[in-house]
């Protein structure tokens, strides 16, 4: 694994100042000077999406902070095995100089032109400009500008990055690209539809595909895929896809295919729920009301449900389970047309499952909330050695969760439990092999990608993670792929893990668009009450201990759709 990147970086610019000594050295005929014109396409990220910028691994995306200028900017979260390149290709004129700068942040951020120039900033505290010129080539009408990290540095950040030049063709482009061709569906829910079509051509070269339902664009990818999701229940939609090129230019639109989603339960939504933690006991609670306003947001897991002494369900073991402040939140999050579900357990306190002296008693107490509050969905999150690591404790939970859901038809049941990178661990694998046994029938698996001991990718910790808790659900139950996801939650922590993990907005984002397009059944993370920024303030209860916006992790969460 790569863990710094040393002199490379040093050897790899003197390496590109030769290449481009050479190339100076062999010219014939004198370069022109380039107009001062920007002619990259959202340059700045200020439309709120990434289009024309493409990534690899999917890594970047638009973030709100940190921004140099206006309200977007680009951020690339790079891995131990990929930089997170970003880059777009323009139209340009032959044997002509261009001046290429952009503001970047982070550790080790390049800037360049595939195939040419390029330099490189390590460790700003700040923005910092970068700023390279290049000479095209004889014959060259296009170039590919890239920003991008180094390995395992992580999140690096791009604003306002500028190509100052003439357009390609020696005027404007204006040969549009033909047509993307068989468009298809690969895959339906109830709320969602996802696409893929043959790539489409272009003179200069495709920046982009527009995606539209009926006469509404509804998406915009760089690639020849898409999810299209926020959709209804048992309705058709017809979609096609139009194709851009760098000056803008559309295509004609594809064939357009018809497509019905599917019947939903529950609503006619299916079982999605975008749930973040709220904890009424510690870190400064926020007011549900502006948080609910502020990010569109829905349902809250409310923490957390203990034992009160002799099996008697209470928040926090010290709040009354009815006529205190959260009830007084649960009303006004049913007011404003939410819900919640209460998560029973968590890593510390008097927990019902270890103290109720049997399955039936467990029972009874979890019934006591579901009547206290009309519910539609319960949690309990099993952790530490009094439940996780207890097989009989375990059991016991399992077979109260199974009395429940006999017993309240429609109601969902879910359970929460630590992970390690690649999937369940022993107690997480018994845990799920248990359930089986019991005939428990657990509407939802949700792990916690987080505190596993180091290690900076997330994203790609979240994913694996995941990816082991799909194939551990698919070799128990039998189910393939699709009706595995569909019983899969993630609950992660925004900002810094008590590990010093950094799990940022954009990876967040990243997390959450691999959630809807794997249509996953549930989305949270640890905690609303820390959905506030402190960059530099550590692991706080109130606050992320980075820089982020206000409720940001909220609203991203938010758009979990599934």
């Amino acid at each position: 694994m790569r863990t710094r990147p040393l002199g490379r970086p040093w050897r790899r610019f003197l390496a590109l100042l030769g290449t481009a000594g050479l190339a100076l050295a062999g010219a014939v005929a004198l370069p022109g000077t380039a107009q001062a014109a920007n002619i990259l396409s959202n340059p700045g990220l200020e439309s709120g999406a990434l289009s024309p910028w493409s990534c690899t691994g999917n890594l970047g995306s638009v973030v709100s902070s940190p921004t140099h200028g206006g309200s977007k900017a680009l951020a690339g979260a790079v891995g131990s095995s990929d930089i997170a390149k970003c880059g777009q290709t323009v139209p340009v004129q032959p044997n002509t100089t261009y001046a290429l700068t952009g503001w970047v942040r982070g550790s080790y951020v390049y800037l360049g032109v595939d195939g040419g120039a390029s330099t490189w900033t390590s460790s700003p505290s700040a923005y910092s400009r970068l700023s390279v010129s290049f000479t095209t080539g004889a014959s060259q009408t296009s170039a590919t500008i890239y920003v991008h990290g180094w390995y395992a540095q992580g999140t690096y950040y791009a604003d306002d990055i500028s190509l100052d030049g003439p357009g390609g063709g020696g005027g404007s482009d204006t040969q549009a690209p033909t047509a993307p061709g068989a468009l298809t569906s690969t895959g339906k829910t109830s709320s969602s539809v996802s696409l893929s079509w043959n790539a489409a051509t272009d003179n200069v070269g495709v920046t982009g595909y527009d995606v539209y339902s009926g006469s509404s664009k509804v998406l915009t990818v760089s690639g020849t895929s898409a999810t299209v999701s926020g959709l209804s229940a048992s309705t058709g939609y017809t979609f096609t896809v139009r194709a851009r090129d760098a000056a803008g230019n559309t295509s004609g639109a594809s064939n357009s295919v018809v497509v019905t989603t599917n019947a939903g339960g529950g609503g006619g939504t299916g079982f999605k729920q975008a749930a973040p933690y709220l904890f009424e006991g510690w870190g400064d609670p926020p007011s549900v009301s502006t948080v609910m306003s502020s990010t569109g947001v829905k349902w809250f897991t409310m923490a957390f449900m203990l034992d009160g002494g002799g099996c008697n369900p209470m928040w926090d073991s010290n709040r009354p389970l009815t006529g205190g402040v959260d009830q007084s939140v649960i009303n006004q999050v049913r007011s404003a047309g939410g819900d919640i579900v209460p998560s029973f357990g968590g890593w510390q306190g008097s927990k019902l499952g270890a103290n109720c002296s049997s399955a039936s008693a467990l029972a009874g107490a979890l019934q006591k909330v579901i009547d206290a509050y009309s519910l539609k969905a319960i949690d309990m999150d099993i952790e530490n050695t009094d439940e996780f690591e207890n097989e009989a404790v375990q059991a016991r939970i399992l077979t109260a969760l199974k009395t429940v859901k006999a017993n309240n038809p429609g109601l969902k049941t879910i359970v929460t439990f630590g992970t390690s990178t690649t999937g369940p661990t022993y107690y997480g694998n018994r845990l799920i092999e248990q359930a089986k046994s019991l005939g428990a029938d657990i509407d939802v698996f949700t792990i916690m990608p987080f505190d596993f001991g180091g290690g900076s990718d997330m994203y790609g910790n979240t994913v694996n993670a995941t990816e082991g808790l799909k194939n551990k659900l698919k070799s128990t139950f039998g189910w393939d792929d699709a009706t595995a996801y569909a019983h899969i939650g993630i609950s992660g922590m925004n900002g810094l893990s008590d590990q010093q993990e950094n799990t940022t907005p954009a990876i967040w984002t990243q997390i959450r668009d691999w959630a809807n397009s794997h249509h996953i059944a549930r989305l949270a993370y640890w905690a609303v009450n820390r959905d506030r920024p402190c960059p530099g303030g550590g692991v706080v209860s109130n606050c992320s201990g980075i820089s982020q916006s206000t409720w940001q992790f909220t609203s991203i969460t938010a758009g979990f759709t599934g």
